[in-house]
């Protein structure tokens, strides 16, 4: 049977190059509604609530799609599917420029959500170009184009600038359609796929592909990534907010820092697969943790005026971050994020080789819910607290709550591989001066009964 061995280096980079264009052109489509959905939210006289709305409904059928989307991959061959599905979500984002109720936007923003759904194809598609060895800096190069994000951020405002909002929409579905056919026409079918059409072996039966779904350990990773994936959706949506607010800068101003958070916690996605393919995808997402934890503890610590009663009176000082270090650690934390959403995506082809469709829609599907809640949660918890830190708070707190399960998970399989080993110690293995074997074996008898 024909595997990623048998592909070329030519073919590999090919299926590498399409698809990272792809997905770039994809996300950028997928948050237009961060440019050009304020000038809908004007033209139509939304509220805030529907504002919200109509911006998160995208992110929302894009982190759904994720899950039929990577079935579909493994059974009809990711050229195909990505393909048609650009083209779909193309003639979605042209159709926002004939629509004019908020009913309609809101069902249109559905189609155009589709392109979410890009992220899984990409990766059962390219995953199948690789062997193991080299499938996370693959899938890390891929993963980048995640700055589709920053590139909306970046190039929409000209655009609208200078044609309005629905130049953006068309300039923007013309370029992902024109993407859709060179991907249908330049593309090749993945070497698994090809063989198994020759071989007239049918595809996968949906039942086998959903069933790796009951492995608890597959809704961990499903963590893992709501976390380093979710997040970053989340806290792009939130920043230009949370630095008017907290700091009174201009839209522009905020726009650029929360555009640096957005390049960092992608263009660095490339090095954490090839730190995964080198040492290992668990060492990746354990620095990303650690390091994430203490960026988070810094950045959810709220200004505070301390009163210290000395000897000679009161002694009283502030701590308080300034803008510079926030957007420095923020930008830390962004590239720590980038390289735990590449490990993660390590993890999956390594422990679901057959099932990376399924497994990885699921858990790309909750991934970017946590895009969708987040948001939600940030807002709720400030109304509640009236802290401006207390999404950082929130986000230490999961992130501590997946860290302690990660390790816990993994001394666990470390215990059960080594089990034998184990039984063999003495009862007391760091005091060898009161070894005794006789005794020893009595105890362990013993514990055993």
């Amino acid at each position: 049977m024909l595997d990623s061995a048998a592909a070329s280096r030519s073919d590999q980079n090919r299926a590498l190059a399409l698809s990272t264009i792809a997905f770039t052109a994809c996300f950028a489509v997928w948050t237009i509604f961060s440019i050009i959905g304020l000038a809908i939210k004007e033209d139509l006289g939304l509220n805030d609530t529907q504002f919200g709305l109509l911006v998160a409904t995208p992110i929302l059928t894009g982190s759904i799609s994720r899950l039929f989307l990577g079935v579909l991959t493994e059974r009809w061959g990711g050229r195909r599917v990505f393909a048609a599905q650009m083209i779909l979500c193309a003639l979605a984002t042209w159709a926002l420029t004939l629509v004019d109720s908020y009913l309609m936007f809101l069902l249109t923003a559905l189609g155009v959500g589709l392109a979410g759904g890009s992220f899984i194809i990409g990766v059962a598609y390219v995953s199948r170009w690789y062997d193991s060895a080299h499938q996370g800096t693959a899938l890390g190069i891929f993963g980048a184009g995640n700055v589709g994000a920053a590139v909306t951020k970046f190039v929409a405002p000209l655009v609208m600038v200078a044609w309005g909002w629905e130049g953006v929409a068309q300039t923007w579905a013309t370029g992902l359609a024109l993407m859709g056919l060179a991907f249908l026409l330049f593309a090749k079918d993945e070497p698994e796929f090809v063989e198994r059409r020759r071989m007239g072996a049918r595809a996968p039966a949906f039942v086998a592909q959903f069933a790796p779904l009951k492995d608890l350990q597959v809704w961990r990773f499903s963590l893992y990534y709501f976390l380093v994936f979710g997040a970053f959706v989340a806290l792009a949506l939130w920043m230009p907010h949370y630095l008017i607010s907290v700091y009174g800068v201009s839209v522009q101003t905020a726009g650029m820092a929360a555009a640096s958070f957005s390049l960092a916690a992608s263009i660095f996605r490339a090095y954490g697969g090839y730190l995964a393919d080198r040492y290992g995808a668990r060492p990746v997402m354990y620095w990303t943790f650690g390091c994430s934890l203490f960026f988070l503890f810094v950045l959810s610590y709220p200004p505070t005026d301390y009163v210290i009663h000395g000897k000679d009176g009161p002694i009283a000082f502030s701590i308080a971050m300034g803008l510079g270090p926030f957007v420095v650690i923020l930008f830390a934390l962004g590239f720590f994020m980038s390289l735990g959403k590449a490990a993660v995506f390590k993890l999956i082809p390594d422990h679901y080789p057959e099932h990376v469709g399924s497994v990885g829609g699921l858990v790309g599907m909750i991934g970017g819910l946590g895009g969708f809640v987040l948001p939600v949660a940030f807002g709720v918890l400030l109304d509640l607290t009236g802290i401006q830190t207390s999404c950082f708070a929130l986000l230490f707190g999961l992130v501590a709550i997946a860290l302690v399960w990660m390790h816990l998970s993994i001394r666990a399989m470390e215990r059960a591989f080594h089990k034998d080993m184990l039984d063999r110690l003495p009862a007391f293995p760091e005091l060898p001066a009161i070894q005794d074997p006789v005794r020893n074996a009595a105890h362990r008898r013993l514990r055993g009964a």
